[in-house]
């Protein structure tokens, strides 16, 4: 029996995205026995899988020589760990000199975008495709969502039941970004607007977030309250499982490239993903995902996309979303 070690420890989202790849190795290696070590943080997202056997979080090194290794981290302590663990072949990316590097050729095409702008910029391969690239695996638009146990279906029938929103279309907006990124996230004027027409339109919004958008969806929801716009929001502290759980609620969801994107498209949720200052092209659609470009992506994107600017995060409106969501929803009638 062949024995699989994955390792991807984060960030999240890309956590998610790399999931297609054991569903992939599984089919090519019916028999194989796949391992996955990841963060503690991350690993309720892989845990649950059938496709994986076993998902150790670090500190962890097997004492084990594994048939094949895929590391598809470039972090420091995931690049140390593929060249620690002992494997046969070991495809992906290591540590050389303080720097990531190739395993395989597969490997040097993903790492190269992030070093070389031009190729960044012109890249029409997604991360998924990339990363199967990285593990020479051909690619067929593998997906695979996450899984939602019964405590977490508990969670979301009772976060329905509280606030009385069994018969109501409920559309779910991530509005959050990290610093990385400032741009990233919608403007607030532009997120309340969307709200208030949504809220016009007798659907109910969720409004997702994690601590550190906590006070500013309080600021937001006062507002919006004070207007008499109700507005939904998830618990910020709540786990990774509970978090997908309500987006599993949502009708529609709409949001910047993030984690709550990635959930939402694991769980083939109609999306509408917001690109101010990442590269659309990157995301696989799986035919639910409808991207929305700001027409000042190339002004930014990729050597400014860590700056801010004001009027880009106003560049995309409420009206394009909303008119994306009435074109979904006459198209479920």
């Amino acid at each position: 029996m062949n024995k699989i070690c994955i390792i991807k420890l984060g960030a999240l989202g890309d956590v998610v995205r790399t999931l297609p790849i054991a569903k992939a190795l599984k089919s090519k290696f019916p028999d194989a026995e796949i391992d996955w070590i990841t963060k503690k943080e991350a690993q309720p997202l892989v845990q649950g899988s059938k496709y994986v056997d076993n998902v150790y979080t670090l500190p962890f090194l097997p004492q084990e020589t594994y048939e094949f290794l895929y590391n598809f981290d470039l972090e420091e302590e995931a690049t140390s760990l593929a060249s620690e663990i002992q494997a046969r072949e070991k495809k992906g990316f290591y540590s050389q000199d303080g720097f990531p590097v190739a395993f395989n050729p597969g490997a040097e095409y993903y790492l190269n975008t992030l070093f070389d702008d031009e190729l960044k910029k012109n890249n029409r391969k997604t991360y998924q495709q990339m990363m199967f690239e990285a593990a020479d695996l051909e690619y067929k638009g593998e997906h695979l969502g996450i899984v939602l146990g019964k405590e977490e279906k508990e969670y979301s029938q009772s976060f329905i039941d509280r606030n009385l929103l069994q018969d109501e279309k409920i559309i779910g907006i991530h509005i959050g970004a990290s610093s990385r990124w400032p741009s990233k996230s919608w403007h607030p004027d532009r997120v309340k607007e969307f709200i208030r027409k949504v809220n016009e339109n007798n659907h109910a919004v969720i409004l997702f977030g994690g601590p550190n958008e906590v006070d500013k969806h309080e600021q937001l929801v006062k507002e919006l309250s004070e207007e008499g716009v109700d507005v939904y929001r998830n618990n910020p502290l709540n786990s990774v499982k509970e978090f997908a759980s309500l987006v599993d609620l949502c009708d529609v969801i709409v949001c910047s490239d993030s984690f709550a994107l990635h959930i939402a498209l694991a769980l083939k949720k109609p999306s509408i993903g917001l690109f101010f200052v990442t590269s659309p092209h990157e995301i696989e659609d799986y035919g639910v995902l409808r991207k929305v470009v700001s027409h000042r992506l190339p002004e930014f994107f990729p050597e400014r996309s860590d700056q801010y600017d004001e009027e880009l995060t106003k560049s995309i409106t409420a009206e394009q979303i909303i008119d994306i969501i009435e074109e979904i929803s006459e198209g479920d009638e």
